[in-house]
């Protein structure tokens, strides 16, 4: 299924540099293509991931493409925002999130990354997921998106105070990239 090259699709260049890092060793060699894609809405990740994967491979029609979805759930308020957290982050930002949560006893969350590997014919689906808590107030000034709120369990920091090797043990990123790493040197 895979040629010598996949490429990933996100104009993040920081997922870029952790996908990048993590899949070095594989065999594979991992391309960047910024693409503007279409975007389902969905709570879920892995629907958001599995449309944009076909909708890349559609546009770019040369080989794999990894793409990523994102998503934190919030246990009380039943899952919302999963995937579409990037576009509450733009409406209200990290502080604003973590207000508006105030009215709630239960700050828990779930971070979902759904990486999603498409060769035209096969959907194939690596998930990670981090339990954790959405703090008070931002804390950190490493990562992106909403690093500086959630803070992993077990930990006293949030994945923002971490620095990007200890975060990309624990993440998960790290999670569904381990699987991937094992798809592609059992493939």
């Amino acid at each position: 299924m895979l040629r010598d090259t996949l490429t990933f699709v996100s104009s993040n260049e920081e997922k870029y540099r952790e996908i990048r890092g993590a899949l070095a060793g594989c065999g594979v060699q991992v391309a960047r293509v910024v693409l503007d894609l279409p975007e389902i809405q969905s709570l879920d990740p892995g629907e958001v991931a599995a449309y944009k994967a076909r909708k890349a491979y559609e546009h770019l029609q040369a080989g794999p493409v990894l793409v990523e979805d994102t998503g934190l759930g919030l246990v009380a308020w039943s899952g919302y925002p999963g995937a579409l957290i990037k576009w509450v982050l733009g409406a209200v930002g990290e502080a604003g999130l973590c207000r508006q949560l105030d009215a709630w006893d239960d700050r828990r969350a779930t971070a979902t990354v759904v990486l999603c590997l498409y060769d035209g014919r096969e959907v194939r689906q690596f998930v990670g997921q981090t339990g954790g808590t959405i703090t008070a107030a931002p804390r950190g000034e490493h990562g992106f998106g909403w690093d500086s709120i959630f803070q992993p369990d077990g930990f006293a920091l949030t994945y923002g105070e971490m620095a990007r090797e200890d975060k990309m043990k624990i993440s998960m990123r790290a999670r569904a990239l381990d699987a991937l790493k094992n798809y592609l040197q059992d493939g």
